[in-house]
């Protein structure tokens, strides 16, 4: 365990010298890499490299199974160290074409005898020297074949060189490239974004190597554990700035080919992943801050986004953040800087690049005045899960993507806990329970859900890669770490990770090293008691998916556990080694006093204390400390109904959220009926908190999208429409009259639900006061009187219930909003209105990346398919133009993944399945690509939604009209 990779102990041997060689390498390949430029006379030029050939290269035909057709790269070399020169262009060239040149060396050492070198490369043009892709040499007195073939394998993504001899065993080359690739705006790889500047268009050159995209900036040995030392030089224009994973060493001007240029060299950085790596040319400007001990931080963005100070909030909250986990994991920060940098086009939220972290401008950039609370939030959130990265991911890496959730699901977790010491008044902590383990569940329900940790085999290619990115991996991964945490304590829980942290350091692991260490720190922690040991406990949670339904029977103590599914008539295909029963954690209550803790450690069992009659009630999973949902026999639960009732607030807040959210999934499930579920939501008209608010609303979000097209929704709509008069009125008297801000944190939140439901519901006083202060706005568009809190629910309302001089308003606003998340509130809003023209015309805006920004193209798309007038013209949209689409943001993007589901989560009729089917069908051609999964959650909801509408239209037009 705990290896990088599978070698026999005599090789492994081999590897122990490359720390003690490490420095003398570097040394040693920066002189073979001068002589190779110096030889070749090869400065990058502007679209040609003199001297050599730059043509297209041939690629194979896929039809063998050779060793360059498996996508995993074979276990004979591992990497070194890379030196790496990159120059970007960020001016077009006599083509229009914008480009980047560069050379590379890596050194490598063989560790299994081989006569072919397999190493990544895509969308480059190669150099030929002699004919071949790159050059071979050696270092020392290592014996070094000719390169006899060299060719590129499209389909893998590589390059293959067949040589003349095996390579030696313990000997140490170096493979030379020279290289020229398009710096295009395809959001992956080294590539281009753009914005306005008084009129004026600015380039910047930025990256995204995850998962797989540094083989489209330079050849390497693309894996997460191929890590290697990098040597980083970027040719630039002297009046831009040029940013890496480390701090810079020396700048220098000069000439190129006749051009005026800066050449930047950066400190070698430590060994890492090629997923890790950034490279950015940009003009930005950065404020700084050298508080905490020799760690330079600063933060980078457009200098018009500085000089407004949007950036000071993220500077403020990255110090206590670091200085948080530096603490948690008992290890300083690995690195000597800490750059962010707020992008105008970039795909993902964010990115945790080793030293140089690029974000969303929505998700790094904060505007006192017009920013609202839920922006400064997401933006502490997103801080702390990325520079949670810059240890538990970066520093160790997991082996291969299959155990993806060790990076994500944990850095998802204890975001919320740098967060919250940032911001300790917000009880952040809380909102996991909404955004991770319900969001979980309800994917996790479904029979195309997937283990946390999937065998190897089974993630191979880039789009299998790209669909580990996912709500497993990230929701899931969170919630199933902070049950672990619950019940080692997170005094264990944090001893375990920093052993494990300090283990495996500048390495790589599996899901089980983590384990090994955590159940090193329970054996060492007196008193200590757990039913079985770590492995056993958590890998009936990692390595089968989904989750139990916990049944408790208060009549008679008898407690089972079975595997939830939303659909309960589904097949489970994928088998699983432990027949889907877990140990489960249960933290419990009795009529509102904690018990000891309970393990329900089989199918069945009984616990004689859970035993209740009379007034007595049990409540089990507080604050929902683990991962399953929880049902009772009909007594209990007409006991909790009435606490709920008659006095809610003697339930946590959390526990509130709880039995609403089981109840609706339970009914769905065909468990309790849709009438226990609804009448939950009874005493809502009495509650002021916003996490059980927020759970009911998600849960009756269900039920708007599937009644809002039939003769039900009017009844469910006068119900919620009662059940929120009286919150809308608390905020409006607590806020007198709407000209304060509730002082609470999760107060401001709710406000924003009252406002939201209330005109959504037909209030007409809330829609009134949204329509009159959008008419304000528009009679005086510098001054906006709506609060930065409110503006998405009002804009959105105003759009709803205006017309076109409203959207074309808005539209405009859109287009010269200086604030990232101003503009992203308005973008949402447009999708607002109820006029088909005017949605039709959205859509073909949202190709267009004049008008809308190509980043943000998809979650367009779903914005507009979530308006009940918008989802059939999003469907067919999406349908008539899917292979254009999955072309231009397919295959491997992260932007897919959402879409489908989006678009057909209003998916309830037989018709709408066979649609769906035929849709999948006309075009297996194309592909589906991260969406593949997705998709087929789509048909699994869709009949789903069939079933669920035959069983309980009716019954809940009953329930609302009694």
């Amino acid at each position: 365990m705990g290896k990088v990779y599978y070698v026999s102990k005599n090789v492994g041997l081999g590897l122990f010298v490359l720390a003690i060689i490490a420095l003398a390498t570097i040394i040693a390949l920066s002189i073979a890499y001068d002589k190779e430029k110096a030889k070749n006379h090869n400065k990058p030029g502007d679209g040609a490299i003199h001297g050599t050939s730059t043509a297209t290269p041939a690629t194979t035909a896929f039809t063998s199974k050779e060793p360059w057709d498996n996508y995993r790269l074979p276990d004979s070399l591992v990497p070194v160290s890379y030196n790496v020169t990159l120059w970007p262009r960020l001016k077009p060239n006599a083509d229009g074409l914008y480009i980047f040149t560069g050379y590379s060396a890596v050194v490598f050492t063989c560790v299994k005898e081989t006569d072919l070198i397999i190493i990544h490369s895509t969308k480059l043009n190669l150099t030929t020297f002699n004919g071949h892709y790159a050059k071979l040499s050696g270092l020392g007195i290592a014996t070094v074949p000719a390169i006899q073939k060299s060719w590129l394998v499209e389909k893998t993504e590589y390059l293959v060189l067949q040589l003349s001899s095996r390579l030696t065993v313990g000997a140490y080359y170096i493979l030379y490239f020279e290289f020229l690739g398009e710096l295009a705006d395809d959001l992956d790889g080294f590539y281009r974004s753009e914005y306005i500047d008084d009129g004026v268009k600015k380039v910047v050159a930025t990256s995204q190597m995850q998962a797989t995209y540094a083989r489209k900036t330079l050849p390497c040995f693309d894996e997460p554990a191929m890590k290697a030392v990098f040597n980083v030089t970027i040719i630039h224009s002297p009046d831009t700035v040029a940013l890496s994973n480390s701090r810079e060493i020396d700048t220098a001007d000069t000439i190129n080919d006749g051009v005026a240029v800066r050449v930047t060299t950066f400190e070698p950085t430590k060994k890492m992943s090629t997923y890790l790596l950034a490279f950015i040319v940009t003009d930005f400007v950065s404020i700084e801050s050298n508080q905490h001990q020799d760690l330079l931080i600063r933060i980078w963005a457009r200098r018009k986004a500085i000089e407004a100070s949007q950036g000071a909030y993220a500077l403020n909250v990255t110090g206590p953040i670091l200085q948080f986990y530096e603490h948690y994991y008992n290890i300083s920060y690995p690195l000597s800087k800490s750059d962010q940098i707020a992008l105008p086009d970039f795909n993902a939220g964010a990115m945790e690049n080793w030293g140089l972290i690029t974000y969303r401008e929505t998700a790094l950039l904060y505007d006192p005045i017009i920013s609202s609370t839920g922006n400064k939030q997401r933006i502490a959130s997103v801080i702390s899960h990325e520079l949670a990265h810059m240890w538990f991911g970066n520093l160790v890496t997991m082996r291969w993507w299959n155990d993806l959730w060790l990076n994500e699901g944990f850095a998802s977790y204890v975001e919320y806990l740098g967060a919250d010491y940032a911001e300790p008044t917000w009880s952040i902590k809380d909102h996991i329970i909404l955004y991770d383990v319900h969001v979980a569940f309800s994917v996790d329900a479904l029979t195309s859900s997937h283990p946390l940790s999937l065998p190897e085999d089974e993630v191979n290619d880039p789009s299998e890669i790209s669909e580990m990115f996912n709500t497993i991996s990230y929701n899931k991964g969170a919630a199933v770490l902070r049950m672990l945490s619950e019940f080692l304590s997170e005094p264990v829980f944090a001893k375990g990770l920093s052993s494990y942290l300090n283990m495996f350091a500048f390495s790589n692991t599996v899901y089980t090293d983590l384990w090994d260490h955590l159940q090193q720190a329970v054996e060492n922690t007196p008193g200590m008691d757990i039913p079985h040991t770590v492995h056993d406990i958590m890998n009936r949670w990692t390595l089968q998916m989904g989750f139990p339904v916990v049944t408790i029977d208060t009549r008679t103590g008898s407690v089972t556990q079975k595997h939830f599914l939303l659909d309960p008539d589904s097949v489970v295909d994928r088998p699983s080694q432990f027949n889907y029963t877990w140990f489960v954690p249960i933290k419990w209550m009795k009529t509102g006093v904690e018990q000891q803790p309970y393990w329900l450690l089989h199918k069945t069992d009984t616990n004689g204390q859970m035993r209740v009659s009379g007034e007595d009630w049990v409540l089990a999973n507080t604050n929902v400390s683990g991962y399953f949902r929880v049902n009772y026999d009909a007594d209990n639960w007409e006991r909790l109904l009435s606490l709920l009732n008659t006095n809610h607030q003697s339930l946590s807040i959390i526990n509130r959220a709880q039995i609403i959210d089981d109840a609706f999934n339970l009914a769905r499930a065909k468990i309790i009926n849709t009438t226990l579920a609804l009448r939950t939501t009874k005493y809502l008209s009495k509650e002021r908190d916003f996490i059980p608010w927020e759970s009911a609303l998600r849960n009756l979000h269900y039920y708007i999208f599937m009644l809002d097209r039939t003769e039900v929704y009017g009844v469910l709509q006068a119900y919620l429409k009662k059940q929120i008069q009286p919150l809308f009125e608390h905020f409006k008297t607590i806020t007198v009259n709407w000209t304060k801000v509730p002082t609470g944190h999760n107060d401001q939140y709710n406000q924003i639900n009252a406002i939201n439901v209330a005109c959504s519901m037909g209030v007409m006083a809330c829609r009134e006061l949204a329509k009159s202060w959008f008419k304000q706005w528009m009679e005086n568009p510098h001054n906006n009187p709506i609060h930065p809190n409110l503006k998405s629910t009002v804009y959105c309302n105003a759009i709803a219930f205006g017309g076109v001089e409203e959207w074309d308003f808005a539209w405009s606003m859109f287009k010269n909003a200086t604030l990232a998340s101003e503009a992203a509130r308005l973008r949402s809003a447009l999708s607002c209105t109820k006029a088909p023209w005017l949605l039709n015309r959205y859509l073909e805006y949202s190709l267009d990346p004049t008008k809308i920004r190509k980043q943000d193209t998809i979650s367009t798309i779903q914005y507009i398919a979530r308006n009940v007038v918008g989802m059939p013209l999003a469907w067919n949209f999406v349908r008539a133009r899917w292979s254009y689409i999955f072309q231009q943001y397919g295959k491997g993007s992260f932007s897919l993944l959402k879409l489908i589901g989006d678009i057909t989560s209003r998916f309830s009729t037989e018709f709408e399945l066979q649609e769906l089917r035929k849709f999948k069908e006309d075009n297996l051609h194309t592909g589906f690509g991260s969406a593949t999964m997705s998709l087929e959650q789509a048909i699994e909801r869709t009949i789903s939604n069939i079933k669920w509408m035959t069983e309980n239209k009716a019954h809940v037009l009953n329930c609302l009209t009694e």
